[in-house]
This record gives C-alpha cells, sequence and structure tokens, in this order.
C-alpha cells in the first residue's frame, strides 16, 4: 500500500492499493493502527465490494473510483446528524465540480446513493425540481458503518465503467457514459481531491462570525444550510413514490409523495389520503426495475 500525494484538508494520509478485499477493511485496519481521522483508503479494485444491505458492487479494475475514509469522534453522540447524507451531497458537488457538463443535474437518492442523468442527451428539463423528463440512473453509492466514535464512511463511484453485467438495465451508469467524454483513469484521483475537499466544506469548516444585534454570532459559511441545499437536489423530491418500509426487501411498501427530509435526515413521506407527512428512518425508495419490468429496491 502506498501513500499518496493528494491534498487531504483533513490533515490526514491518503493510502492507495492496486486490489483490496474492500477499501472498508482497509480502513478498519488503519484504524487498529491508530491512524488519525480523515485518513483515506482507496484502491483499484475490490474483491468484495458491497452496499447497503449487504448487496455486492461488482467493478472493472481501474475504471472506478472506491475509497473508506476514517472518522474519529470521541463518543457516539458526536457523530455529525445525517453523515450520510451530507456525505452524499459532499460527492453530488464534486462530480459537478469534477464535470461541469452535470452541473445541477446531480441528485442525492434516499439514504444513500447518487443518481445522474442516464446519458449526455439530457437537457435543461433534467434539472433538480423541473419534472420527469430525464432518467436518471446511480453513479455512486455510499455505506457508513459506526464503532463507538470511529466511523467508516465507504463510498463508491463508477467513473468509466460501461457496462454493468448482472444488474436491471435502469439501474446503473458511469461518468462517462452519463457526460458522453472518455475519462483517464489517473483522474480518479482528481476527483478524490475534489470530494475530500467537498466533505471537509460539509463537515468540518469553521462557520463565519456574523455581528449581530447583541454581539457575534455564528453563521453557516455556506449561503444555504445543508438541509436546504439537499433537499434542491433531492432525487423524487414531490413525486408520488413507493417505499419499502423498515429493513431491506421487508416487502413492507407503502405509496405516497415524497415530502423531503427532516431535520436530522429522516424520510419525508405524504402518505395517500393523508395532510401531513410521516419521517421515515428506514427503508429505501422502490424504482429500479428487473428484466421483467418488476419494480425492485435498491
Amino acid at each position: 500500500m502506498k501513500r499518496l500525494t493528494l491534498h487531504n484538508p483533513f490533515g490526514a494520509p491518503v493510502y492507495h492499493e492496486n486490489i483490496v478485499s474492500s477499501t472498508m477493511d482497509v480502513s478498519r485496519a488503519l484504524a487498529a493502527e491508530g491512524s488519525p481521522h480523515g485518513t483515506v483508503a482507496a484502491a483499484d479494485f475490490q474483491e468484495a465490494g458491497r452496499g447497503r444491505a449487504g448487496r455486492s458492487w461488482d467493478m472493472n479494475r481501474g475504471e472506478n473510483l472506491p475509497f473508506t475514509i476514517l472518522l474519529r469522534y470521541s463518543r457516539a453522540g458526536e457523530i455529525p446528524k445525517a453523515l450520510t447524507l451530507k456525505t452524499g451531497l459532499a460527492v453530488s458537488l464534486a462530480l459537478e465540480d469534477f464535470l461541469p457538463s452535470l452541473a445541477g443535474k446531480v441528485l442525492v437518492k434516499w439514504p444513500n446513493d447518487i443518481m445522474i442523468p442516464a446519458s449526455p442527451q439530457f437537457d435543461d428539463s433534467a434539472a433538480p425540481g423541473a419534472g420527469p423528463a430525464a432518467v436518471f440512473r446511480k453513479a455512486a453509492g455510499i455505506l457508513a458503518e459506526a464503532r463507538g466514535g470511529t466511523v467508516f464512511v465507504g463510498v463508491g463511484i463508477n467513473v468509466s465503467q460501461r457496462r454493468f453485467p448482472g444488474l436491471p438495465r435502469d439501474k446503473a451508469t458511469s461518468l462517462a457514459l452519463a457526460a458522453g467524454v472518455a475519462i483517464a483513469p489517473e483522474s480518479r484521483f482528481t476527483l478524490l481531491e475534489k470530494i475530500l475537499r467537498r466533505l471537509y466544506e460539509e463537515l468540518e469548516a469553521p462557520p463565519r462570525r456574523a455581528e449581530g444585534p447583541e454581539g457575534p454570532e455564528a453563521e453557516d459559511a455556506r449561503p444555504e444550510s445543508w438541509h436546504g441545499r439537499l433537499e434542491a437536489r433531492l432525487y423524487k423530491k414531490g413525486e408520488r413514490v413507493t417505499f419499502s418500509e423498515g429493513a431491506a426487501d421487508s416487502g413492507r411498501d407503502i405509496a405516497g409523495t415524497l415530502d423531503g427530509i427532516g431535520p436530522g435526515g429522516e424520510l419525508l413521506l405524504r402518505l395517500e389520503g393523508e395532510t401531513e407527512a410521516r419521517p421515515f428512518v428506514t427503508g429505501e425508495l422502490r424504482v429500479y426495475r428487473n428484466s421483467r419490468g418488476q419494480r425492485h429496491v435498491g
């Protein structure tokens, strides 16, 4: 494993290995060795990469960007609320930094996926909130696991891969497919730097100080709160959706309108026949189709 000469605003090392079981496994080993807050483990290929609910993530070697960042807090209560969603916000912003042609078109699917237009033939109607004209597919996923105050945030991004055998035809895409450009393998590390910068801004950038009527007051360093900026790019916001409540593949499906997210990152659904939205903290949207045209979660 080698240390990359990338800028990491967390002030911690960024490691890279060609082949690993998973970057989560490497990050756990680094944590056991005492590696500091913000340490990153990246790889060219994962032999046992996985996503939410233990689902596998198959990838082509050297074409994608899997990495895990180690975050350390003194106790579990100090872990930032909605950490997975804040990571999704950071990743979505970094993807737009990396590929300006995607600006305003990268969405966050609750609770942990990043969605982008399926092909370069998108238009302005694909912008968040503009309606269902564009077809969006998953380009990245996030998995956060905690042990006490130690959190391992795994991120996997489809960068250059163009075929996804074994997946429903409407589920996955890559940055290269969506933008209609070739992306050099070494560009993955430029993207990683952009993600780390955005993640640092979301989690640790110090707030501005504004002079209020009673003296200095803390003020968010960004023009809107993370909540407002995330809702502006929330996948399926304002649309009728089917939601699988609870554990993955629970079969407890409910239908309603996706109103937004709550202050702690919970999904807000307004069920059919009700006027007030209900909060849900676990579950998944049913948005993909299998080869028989049946919808499933993911």
